[in-house]
């Protein structure tokens, strides 16, 4: 049944389908949009790389939605009630007794970010030829994996990197797959089956529960864990919830319950579920929790603030409460396909089903003259920032690293993300960077590629810098400021 109150619920006379904010807004804080002749300045000093912006130079910040998630007024209030003590924290208590409410786990690890656990799994459980399968990589997952001498494959469906597609969960698990890789590799070279919940690097696109139920089926018979990355969980939720059939009558609350009870570790990080800063691991195989209690206070802290402050412990205690609410779950899909609707009016071609954490625009299409070896989505992103203020983030061949033989890996996608916090913007907001972007469809012809000029080895796209292949940006000022004259 559907909760009372859903946003679900809600028809507008007029039978427009747009979302409506299930909150009000207290607390505001105020943007600045330069002219685009600032931007071209500013892009041109961050080495045509977002991540190098100043905040002051941007508009929109659509760059991630990890750790910019608003808070709510229960959250902000929680955290005057901090208890900060080194050790026996009664906010660490707290803590740990939400998590083992709607997990299920007996122990639970506190860090200062999800990577940190990636770091702690992998240098407990990954070793000199390990494989790890999962449904899709994410960025810093990889890096860890690696760094401790295994090697990741990926075992996602056919139709997860189709673009268009009706398909409701492209993050699903390729069952045939995963059991030749154990065939081939053998279930004692698999430390574990990576899931994460909502695939980041193509799309945001969910895994269902009933995917989830089969892998560890399989798991069982080859007794290899489950580590599930929990990160993005709030988003799968709502889609389990909306798209698979016998969930439909099922709570919030009972789906996340179902999906802990598959898994052998659940990590997260809070600067996206709990809307706070953190991360953390949670677990009941006692050996494996000892094996990785040792390693906490070595990278992050003590046991009960693990790099974290209590101040966040208390935020992220209610906001995990509050992410089994219906009605918050919703906000970031429901926000998200009403911005792939508008861009698609204008043909602008993005990632269907919309997914998850943002709206993914398909820069191999965009830019079809643009080669991978010239990172459209990177020179996609930059372009969208000179034309608009809005920053978003490369999410394509920039995102991977080259081989050992110094080669260019190129990317089964090329997309630009355009995260939407949740609670964050307004439809205003998200409709005038459909607008800029739509505009920037009509003329992409004028955009242009990219080369790097300072490109470190492991994870580029954080501080790499960039140069264009021609003059473009500045052929695609001159057109801007003939549409738009003054405007800013």
């Amino acid at each position: 049944m559907v909760a009372n109150g859903s946003q679900n619920q809600i028809k507008f006379y007029s039978e427009e389908d747009v979302p409506l904010e299930m909150h009000k807004v207290r607390i505001v804080q105020k943007l600045n949009l330069p002219p685009i002749e600032k931007r071209l300045e500013a892009i041109i000093e961050a080495g045509n790389n977002t991540f190098l912006l100043n905040n002051r130079d941007v508009f929109l910040d659509m760059l991630t939605d990890s750790g910019v998630n608003a808070m709510s007024d229960r959250q902000q209030a929680a955290m005057m009630m901090a208890d900060d003590s080194y050790a026996g924290s009664e906010t660490f208590t707290r803590l740990e007794k939400t998590l083992n409410g709607i997990f299920g786990k007996e122990f639970f690890l506190p860090t200062h970010q999800g990577r940190a656990c990636e770091n702690i799994i992998s240098v407990t459980m990954v070793e000199e030829g390990s494989v790890v399968p999962m449904n899709y990589h994410f960025t810093t997952t990889k890096a860890h994996i690696v760094a401790n001498g295994g090697k990741v494959e990926e075992v996602y469906i056919d139709e997860a990197l189709n673009i268009e597609s009706s398909h409701p969960f492209k993050g699903n698990m390729d069952l045939e797959k995963l059991k030749n890789l154990i065939k081939e590799h053998g279930s004692e070279n698999i430390p574990f089956v990576r899931i994460e919940a909502g695939t980041n690097l193509i799309g945001g696109q969910p895994v269902s529960l009933s995917n989830m139920r089969e892998v560890r089926e399989l798991c069982n018979q080859e007794n290899i864990k489950i580590v599930f990355d929990a990160s993005l969980l709030a988003d799968n939720l709502y889609f389990i919830k909306t798209r698979e059939e016998k969930c439909r009558d099922m709570s919030i609350a009972e789906i996340t319950q179902e999906i802990a009870d598959l898994m052998d570790i659940i990590y997260f990080s809070a600067r996206k579920l709990g809307n706070a800063r953190g991360g953390g691991i949670c677990t009941s195989d006692r050996d494996i929790f000892l094996k990785m209690r040792e390693l906490l206070p070595l990278y992050e802290g003590f046991s009960t603030y693990g790099g974290m402050s209590v101040r966040e412990m208390e935020a992220i205690a209610v906001g995990l409460e509050e992410t089994m609410d219906e009605n918050m779950v919703n906000q970031g899909p429901q926000f998200i396909k009403f911005m792939a609707e508008e861009l698609k009016k204008n043909d602008v071609p993005v990632v269907t089903p919309p997914g998850g954490l943002g709206c993914h625009i398909d820069a191999m299409q965009f830019v079809d003259h643009i080669p991978q070896t010239e990172y459209p989505a990177g020179a996609l992103v930059a372009a969208v920032y000179l034309i608009s203020g809005v920053r978003g983030m490369e999410r394509g061949t920039m995102s991977e690293q080259r081989d050992e033989d110094g080669n260019e890996t190129l990317s089964n996608m090329e997309l630009l993300r355009l995260a939407l916090p949740r609670r964050v913007f307004t439809l205003s907001q998200v409709k005038y960077a459909a607008d800029r972007i739509s505009w920037l469809y009509k003329n992409r012809k004028l955009i242009g590629g990219l080369e790097f000029t300072e490109e470190p080895e492991v994870l580029r796209f954080f501080f790499g810098k960039l140069k264009t292949t021609s003059n473009w940006q500045q052929k695609l000022v001159g057109k801007f400021r003939e549409d738009f004259g003054d405007s800013l």
